[in-house]
């Protein structure tokens, strides 16, 4: 793949994971709205990584380390970073049934609600860049 190639297989996976998150909104599936916020995030920040060193981006789901190795952490606001520590556990953590359900009782439609406006944000901000 070329580089234009590899940025495109990312972002198409972001979002399709983006429509995802936006779908289990609608079905009132709170926990997987942040399960796929943050794949959403995870996969553009592979494409910009993609874009910066043309490279396989790291076998991580680590997004402040993503962010870091894009170069972007003192770009970002406080608030941002915020966001990626907020997203970083429900990747993980919605996995197993512990946490899921002590997520679930967290996470209500207004917090799903924020988590995925501020994901499409950032989002939009990654693809800004490319």
């Amino acid at each position: 793949m070329n580089k234009s190639e590899k940025i495109a297989y990312w972002l198409e996976i972001a979002e399709y994971d983006l429509k995802t998150a936006k779908v289990m909104l609608e079905g009132k599936r709170y926990v997987y709205v942040g399960f796929m916020c943050h794949p959403t995030i995870e996969k553009s920040l592979k494409a910009l990584y993609s874009n910066i060193f043309n490279e396989t981006p790291p076998f991580t789901h680590n997004l402040l380390l993503l962010a870091q190795e894009c170069r972007l952490i003192d770009l970002m606001e406080e608030f941002q970073i915020d966001f990626l520590n907020i997203l970083q556990p429900l990747n993980i953590e919605a996995r197993y049934p512990a946490y899921k359900n002590m997520i679930g009782k967290n996470l209500n439609l207004t917090k799903a609600k924020k988590l995925l406006k501020d994901t499409i944000q950032f989002h939009k901000w990654i693809k800004s860049m490319l």
